[in-house]
């Protein structure tokens, strides 16, 4: 019999695409691997994205991690990148530390990713130093984010800010979008292209366009939490269509 997969994520109330994308990405490996998966969320209040609402918001992520624990999932996942970066340099650690102990003392102990932290992780694991981003944020969230980036060791050469500060705005988004929005950025001597850093903006069917077309591996925030799940799972993270990272080029 296959093993199935419980994915829990932590989610902001306004947040559409993480619901919709993870399972995209987690149904195509199923046709490819005997596992299978079922997906459960729990939700923070957050309608805007301003740095007032994403730390309100943070404070819910504690309350949802109990709940998703109550359902035993195998892996959980806190799917809002700027919520976490907002906080502070490096609290994508203290974050996922705490919830995971929230889920230990609940006795239905999971490992914890978070969207922040995957993003980070992910690139250390794909050797990139100097990287573009893309993000939907007003300016000063987005030049946070690079700042935050910045802060773990990989440099980010430019970045596009299409400040957009209602979040189902930025779920409505016509990722194709992104085939023409990139060509913004500066390209040269980066090792990495971040599409959408940020777990709110569809980016999935522009990923391997993308990169097909600049040579350039691309990933979104949505895919790095998607890799690092599976790491965690200790299942292989290898999805081919979703660009570099989860072409299997970089299984541990």
């Amino acid at each position: 019999m296959a093993a199935s997969y419980k994915i829990g994520q932590i989610v902001p109330s306004s947040n559409l695409t993480m619901e919709r994308e993870i399972p995209a990405m987690l149904r195509a490996r199923e046709a490819l691997y005997p596992e299978t998966f079922s997906f459960h969320s729990s939700r923070m209040r957050m309608k805007k994205v301003t740095p007032e609402e994403l730390k309100a918001m943070d404070c819910d992520s504690d309350r949802c991690a109990l709940e998703l624990s109550d359902a035993a999932v195998d892996v959980m996942g806190y799917a809002c990148l700027v919520a976490i970066m907002a906080m502070g340099k490096g609290y994508h650690r203290e974050s996922q530390a705490r919830l995971h102990q929230v889920t230990v003392d609940n006795g239905n102990p999971a490992p914890v990713v978070s969207s922040a932290g995957a993003l980070v992780d992910s690139l250390h694991t794909m050797g990139a130093r100097r990287i573009s981003i893309v993000a939907p944020y007003m300016k000063p969230l987005t030049k946070m984010v690079a700042d935050y980036i910045e802060e773990e060791g990989v440099e980010v050469a430019d970045f596009v800010a299409l400040e957009i500060p209602d979040n189902l705005e930025v779920a409505a988004q016509d990722p194709n979008n992104l085939v023409d929005i990139y060509k913004r950025l500066d390209l040269r001597n980066i090792d990495a292209l971040v599409l959408s850093a940020c777990v709110q903006m569809p980016s999935l069917s522009a990923i391997q366009k993308v990169e097909d077309e600049c040579g350039i591996p691309v990933l979104s925030a949505s895919v790095a939490t998607t890799y690092q799940m599976l790491t965690k799972l200790g299942l292989e993270p290898r999805i081919p269509g979703f660009g570099s990272l989860l072409s299997g080029a970089y299984a541990r």
